[in-house]
């Protein structure tokens, strides 16, 4: 059976337009033979911005996420019913003759219920009769939650599954999230997961009587837009999976999985009718054996060694498994698939160029805390980013007056005061007088920063701007609605004659977004009106907060296309006014040597990709483009060069 896992999530307004036209997903599913397994959630983590959840929810009154609360439950359930209304009007249930043959309802809830108490249980429970209660005639599952009340099927997601057994012994074992790879974020290198050691925890899942598998991720993704969470995820969401991002197969995983779902299907009879027989073949080695009537025999033959082969003898004759390894035997005599056995040979991805060169280069420079006619606000004290902007944009400024006494030593030649900002996340540009006095970055696993710099101050008012940038919110950890972004800490000039000055609690006006993002200059319609510079010295100013436009013709062929952004520093990206995301060249750290598919994987065990960046290229849709004049705009916060900006292809061979 082949099935494909599709994750919901929830915004302000219900929009089923063009590439969120669920219906017609499920309907190109059925038509293609396929079955679903539909994640409802709400909920879902998925690396995506607040979890899937819309930003406004934190805002009803009274609200608290994924507990026994009563405004959250509401949402909840009136999200969760408007999908399940749609799906049964087009009698999508299997129910119904269908292709849904399962549904979800929450997600990975346990981590979080430890430290929610009664509360929590109730809400688990809550959740359960309410899903059940909406009748779709398909069983309900949670996943990562082991006192999943019945009839609710608790299920497990991992890198391994095999040590997993549901909560009622008549409940099937199900391995909803198989993680063919990792998620990547900026700064950090990027994962694999050799494919030696992924179909070996798929086989290890069955021959131990599993009876459910879904890869997370199958096909890799793209977190187009502001999607991407974390924060500090990257745009790419490949995942290191068997079908990459821009729909190719990555070799040798592909072929390998596929031969490993033949073997698997050989076997079928026998893995239905039976639980597994199980005999040790040596100290590392065993015999998992699957029988039904007139003689059919299955066998598993595994080999926990990490370093050594093994020879074993099994119905009288010998067998060489590699280390860390099973061979699946669908008569117990022949073997039809090892898991550390690649036959597939590894493709290799090239980006090459298309021949399509950017025309018509134009630079806008975004004025530096101007408001001009934009809403502002002021208030006493620092402001939470995401209170202001309620997410409508990545960018908050801070501005404020500080008046420096004309008496000040360090204007007669003394030694300049230092500014610090402390950051609860996600990244801050400093500008004094204009002046750009450099930037400050957090990390996924460290939001919080601070950054620090001497600055040139004039004697009188001075103005200080600090442009707060998010870099997706965060997606998981308890109430993790209520974590802070943006600058809550403390503003303060240190080394003036009277000592420190805080400017924490002074006026600050504050103002959501850009001028260029309030002038629209990402659309093809945008003000003609506004002020490009062009021709060649809009490739000349590489400063920061600069605005580029750029105009292309659609690359020929039908290869996937990418933006190679390695000249460009860090912002965002549109083509003919559709953001293909956030791009920032942040170099990995960390250990790429040698990676030994045997033994037990972590995310951190096979890295790729060290002192380069971690994303290069950015996934172009060749649906959004046109033939001709296709609108290429950047953003950039730090300074780049777009000249060395190209649209490339991806081939893989």
């Amino acid at each position: 059976m082949s099935e494909v896992g599709g994750v919901l999530f929830f915004l302000l307004q219900y929009n089923f337009e063009g590439r969120y036209d669920l219906v017609r997903f499920i309907k190109t599913i059925q038509e293609v033979g396929l079955y679903v397994h539909l994640r409802i959630g709400p909920y879902v983590c998925a690396e995506w911005n607040f979890g899937g959840f819309p930003v406004w929810l934190k805002y009803v009154d009274g609200i608290s996420f994924r507990t026994d609360n009563g405004p959250f439950k509401s949402a909840m359930q009136g999200f969760t019913e408007k999908i399940v209304q749609m799906m049964k009007e087009h009698r999508f249930f299997a129910s119904q003759g269908g292709p849904i043959i399962l549904s979800q309802i929450e997600n990975e809830f346990e981590p979080d219920l430890k430290g929610l108490g009664p509360a929590g249980h109730s809400y688990v429970n809550w959740a359960a009769k309410m899903a059940v209660g909406l009748n779709t005639g398909v069983p309900w599952v949670m996943c990562k939650e082991d006192d999943a009340p019945d009839p609710i099927i608790n299920t497990c997601n991992g890198f391994y599954c095999d040590y997993f057994t549901p909560n009622k012994p008549y409940k099937p074992t199900m391995w909803t999230e198989a993680w063919s790879g990792w998620f990547t974020e900026f700064g950090g290198t990027v994962p694999k997961r050799p494919v030696e050691d992924l179909a070996f925890g798929v086989a290890r899942f069955i021959q131990k009587g599993g009876s459910y598998i879904n890869y997370y991720m199958y096909h890799g993704g793209t977190n187009f837009g502001r999607t991407a969470g974390g924060p500090f995820i990257t745009t790419s969401y490949d995942y290191d999976a068997p079908i990459d991002e821009y729909g190719l197969v990555q070799e040798p995983k592909y072929s390998h999985l596929k031969q490993l779902h033949q073997a698997i299907k050989q076997c079928e009879a026998a893995l239905v009718s039976s639980d597994p027989h199980v005999t040790k073949l040596g100290n590392y080695e065993e015999a998992h054996v699957f029988t039904a009537g007139k003689g059919s025999c299955v066998a598993f033959l595994t080999n926990y060694h990490m370093n050594a082969p093994a020879k074993v003898v099994f119905n009288n004759r010998h067998y060489t498994l590699p280390a860390w390894s099973i061979s699946i035997l669908p008569d117990c005599r022949n073997v039809v698939f090892n898991t550390a056995t690649v036959a597939a040979k590894t493709s290799h991805v090239q980006m090459v160029p298309s021949g399509s060169i950017l025309y018509s280069v134009a630079r806008y420079d975004e004025d530096i805390a101007t408001y001009g006619n934009r809403g502002t606000i002021t208030a006493r004290g620092l402001l939470e980013q995401v209170n202001v902007t309620r997410d409508t944009t990545d960018y908050l400024w801070y501005t404020t007056s500080v008046d420096i006494k004309a008496s000040e030593s360090f204007l007669r030649g003394g030694k300049w005061p230092t500014l610090t900002v402390d950051s609860a996340g996600h990244a801050v540009h400093v500008f004094v007088n204009g002046h750009f006095y450099g930037s400050a970055f957090g990390t996924r696993e460290n939001r919080k920063f601070s950054f620090s710099s001497q600055v040139n101050l004039r004697g009188g008012a001075n103005k200080i701007a600090l442009l707060s940038v998010a870099v997706g919110l965060p997606n998981v950890g308890p109430h993790f609605e209520t974590w802070a972004t943006g600058i809550v800490g403390s503003v303060v000039l240190h080394g003036l004659d009277e000592g420190n000055k805080d400017l924490s609690w002074q006026k600050w006006t504050y103002q959501a977004g850009l001028r260029g993002e309030s002038m629209n200059l990402v659309s093809p319609t945008e003000d003609s009106s506004v002020d490009w510079i062009k021709g060649s010295l809009a490739k000349q100013n590489k400063q920061p907060l600069t605005w580029y436009k750029a105009y292309f013709d659609a690359p020929r062929g039908n290869e996937p296309l990418a933006l190679d952004l390695k000249s460009m520093g860090k912002g965002q990206a549109w083509i003919n006014g559709q953001s293909i995301g956030r791009y920032w060249m942040a170099f990995a750290k960390g250990d790429c040597g040698s990676c030994n598919y045997a033994g037990t994987y972590r995310q951190n065990k096979c890295q790729s990709g060290c002192g380069e960046p971690t994303q290069r290229w950015y996934h172009v849709p060749r649906s959004w483009l046109k033939p001709k004049g296709n609108l290429l705009v950047l953003f950039e916060e730090l300074g780049g060069d777009i000249s060395k900006v190209s649209v490339v292809k991806r081939s893989v061979n």
